[in-house]
């Protein structure tokens, strides 16, 4: 089975599917949280290289301030559980995007999270928070700015210096709950990424699903513009 490097999930549904349990908003985001461990486990036992979740986007500050407040209140509920689990897993954490607008509390458990996994080199599990595809290319043009002066710039250029640098670009790209939206995330890594959009939650959204998922990747003929 063709495995890719890179995959990336838009883990959407968490608050619809609260709302069918007769449960609050935050129930949802409580156990999508808890599922974010059973597709890490998943994707690390496939051998998938780079899993990036996007957590909270730029414009998850248009919610309600409890709902953001519980939202940022999470990082240390998942660390305090899983983070002994990752580390015998040999996973890595890593974010993308503006941790600096978060609160102190959650900013710090992070920090911990991404010390403390840094010398693993099994999965890399990276978070986006507060994180927005546009603003990631326009800090790449400010990076490329700062570091000298420029007549043009090249798409290797914007590549060498946006976010996910050091990742390989999305293979697989995985929406949940059935929106056909990117919602503004990797804009400049997704040219030639498979997409593949489930009806499902995301905390409904298991590893079994998440193989069928690979296998539905594996299936198809990535072509790159060129013919076979």
């Amino acid at each position: 089975m063709n495995i890719p490097q890179h995959v990336a999930i838009i883990m959407d549904g968490n608050g619809r599917w609260a709302k069918k349990q007769n449960k609050p908003r935050s129930y949802g985001h409580f156990v999508g949280t808890d599922n974010v461990r059973n597709i890490a486990l998943k994707a690390n036992e496939l051998g998938v290289k780079v899993l990036t979740l996007y957590a909270f986007s730029t414009e998850n500050w248009k919610r309600p301030k409890e709902e953001i407040d519980y939202l940022m209140s999470l990082p240390a509920v998942f660390f305090d559980k899983f983070l002994k689990e990752l580390m015998e897993k040999n996973i890595r954490i890593e974010t993308i995007g503006d941790l600096s607008a978060l609160p102190i509390k959650t900013i710090n458990v992070i920090h911990k999270a991404i010390e403390k996994t840094k010398n693993n080199n099994g999965l890399t599990l990276v978070f986006a928070l507060n994180y927005g595809g546009r603003n990631d290319i326009v800090q790449a043009v400010n990076e490329i700015i700062k570091n000298g002066s420029i007549t043009s710039i090249t798409e290797q250029d914007i590549t060498n210096n946006i976010s996910t640098k050091n990742y390989p670009d999305v293979d697989l790209m995985i929406r949940t709950s059935l929106d056909y939206r990117i919602s503004n995330f990797l804009l400049w890594q997704i040219s030639y990424t498979e997409f593949i959009f489930t009806d499902c939650y995301w905390p409904d959204f298991n590893g079994d699903m998440f193989l069928k998922a690979i296998e539905e990747y594996s299936n198809r003929q990535r072509r790159f513009g060129g013919l076979l």
